[in-house]
């Protein structure tokens, strides 16, 4: 049998990239796949045999619907990737730009926060299951030229961190899997100029076989780095100074 026969899993940001590649190797590993993107995913769907649903990571109720509506169709609801993500496009001094702020903040943070509070009854209904987002190794250190992206991410680190306890009280696990440079559309202004000073992308492909490794493992709370000629690894957080 394959690792995911008989369970059902939503993907999102899966028309591109790491989103794309997870649904797929879920699909060759026996799941029946939701792939949801703003953009159109039917391809991606048809390649996995599953179905396309399109709406906004951003909107909680549309997070909702996308949860009742997989439920509906398909009896539950046992993995989901919260994959969806963009880049900022600006700082936080003359380059601010509020409105591409809080498209970053409403991709990024609340596709996840959205994306777990939308899943978690689901999950529950099944008796367990796991959620992984995607965070990013911008998430684990500081990242000047997009300095947003990382709050965003960082953001997202601290909350797997802070669901770990899902994980023993409720079966349900909830971790991130933090990739370098990922072949995905957020790298595409930048690739070239990647390329050019030697930074090796990751394939997306990668990223997916450590973000089924966590689907299929046991552990939450773990934030996994994915890194060019390594094997994925949980990142090993230090712990805080207590008072003296």
């Amino acid at each position: 049998m394959s690792r995911f026969d008989g369970k059902v899993a939503l993907v999102t940001g899966a028309a591109s990239g790491i989103g794309r590649a997870t649904a797929l190797a879920l699909a060759t590993e026996g799941a029946t796949v939701v792939c949801a993107d703003r953009a159109d995913a039917g391809e991606v769907a048809a390649d996995a045999g599953g179905v396309a649903l399109a709406y906004d990571v951003s909107d909680l109720e549309a997070n909702r619907e996308a949860v009742a509506g997989t439920v509906a169709r398909f009896g539950g609801l046992d993995l989901v990737h919260l994959n969806a993500g963009v880049s900022s496009g600006c700082g936080v001094g003359s380059d601010f730009d509020p409105v591409r702020y809080r498209r970053a903040m409403g991709a990024n943070l609340d596709g996840v926060v959205f994306g777990i509070h939308a899943a978690l009854p689901a999950l529950r209904a099944r008796g367990g299951g796991a959620i992984v987002a995607t965070a990013s190794l911008a998430g684990l250190t500081g990242v000047p030229y997009d300095p947003i992206y990382s709050a965003n991410k960082h953001a997202v680190v601290g909350l797997v961190r802070s669901l770990a306890w899902l994980g023993d009280e409720e079966r349900i696990r909830v971790n991130a899997v933090c990739p370098g440079f990922a072949e995905s559309a957020i790298i595409a202004p930048i690739r070239e100029a990647l390329v050019e000073s030697g930074v090796a992308i990751i394939p997306a492909e990668r990223v997916a076989g450590a973000v089924l490794d966590l689907f299929a493992g046991e552990e939450s709370g773990q934030c996994v780095v994915v890194q060019p000629g390594r094997d994925p690894l949980p990142f090993a957080f230090r712990g805080v100074p207590g008072p003296r």
